[in-house]
């Protein structure tokens, strides 16, 4: 074991994947090489279940921990179980408020929910690679009955400036939001980030938090670069994530996650 043992949280897209979702040789051998060194990497990512176990596959995590839903799920990993994973905890909401507002406002968007048993309900067969399973297409009255872990609008007919003008404009309360790229917008419970599920995860690992790390390009891991003692936002994020972070790294195309792991070991 290292004398420092860092705990490492991880963006997926934009950060160890690119918006192809390809990952590097680079950046899986430099993963590997920080848990060959004995500190501890846990994926935080807006993906679901399903999309985030092939990628922890990937570095080589049989043993431990990933944030997924933006918080919304937290996943113990490890090969000696039947499944080879474990939820730990689901945070659920009602979903209704918010979608009633929002298809108010936006009435052509899609609509997507992950509910409490980890299916994907959606409207008009949205589907997405983030879900990690196929959506199953129900009328939106089934999707206002449902209790939310966390749900997905899609606009085709905005831009991300002008959906998260819409989105400011009609107030959700009760819920934590975050507009990705594109006209994309992620809800979960109130107060539940990738920061608020991965400093429950810190606590009970007993991990300094001085000895914290975060890698990450988004909107939605702007509270996740605050948390860490060392935030690091990839060199393609947006201006406001760069604020938010004490470091910049490369470009995901530059292999700046794997520059951060490095330096570690």
């Amino acid at each position: 074991m290292p004398r420092t043992k860092y705990l490492i949280a991880l963006d997926v897209d934009g950060t160890l994947v690119d918006h192809e979702g390809n990952m590097t040789d680079e950046v899986r051998s430099s993963a590997r090489a920080v848990i060959q060194a004995g500190h501890d990497i846990i994926i935080a990512t807006g993906r679901s279940l399903g999309a985030t176990l092939p990628v922890m596959a990937l570095l080589g995590i049989t043993r431990g921990y990933a944030v997924c839903s933006n918080g919304g799920v937290t996943l113990r990993v490890d090969d000696a179980l039947p499944e080879g994973f474990e939820v730990l905890e689901r945070v659920t909401f009602d979903p209704r408020p918010a979608l009633t507002a929002l298809r108010e406002r936006l009435p052509a968007a899609k609509y997507a929910l992950e509910d409490d048993r980890g299916r994907f309900l959606s409207t008009e067969s949205f589907q997405d690679a983030s879900f990690g399973s196929e959506a199953q297409s129900v009328d939106f009255e089934q999707m206002l009955a449902a209790r939310a872990v966390r749900v997905v609008v899609f606009s085709t007919d905005s831009t991300a400036e002008e959906f998260g003008e819409a989105v400011a404009a009609i107030g959700l309360h009760g819920v934590t939001y975050s507009v990705g790229w594109t006209a994309w917008l992620d809800i979960a419970a109130s107060g539940v980030t990738k920061a608020s599920a991965l400093e429950l995860l810190r606590a009970n690992l007993q991990a300094d938090p001085a000895l914290t790390v975060a890698v990450g390009d988004g909107r939605n891991d702007v509270e996740m670069l605050r948390w860490a003692a060392r935030g690091v936002a990839m060199g393609q994020a947006p201006e406001e994530v760069r604020a938010a972070a004490s470091e910049v790294t490369g470009s995901v195309y530059d292999d700046g996650a794997a520059k951060v792991l490095r330096s570690l070991v």
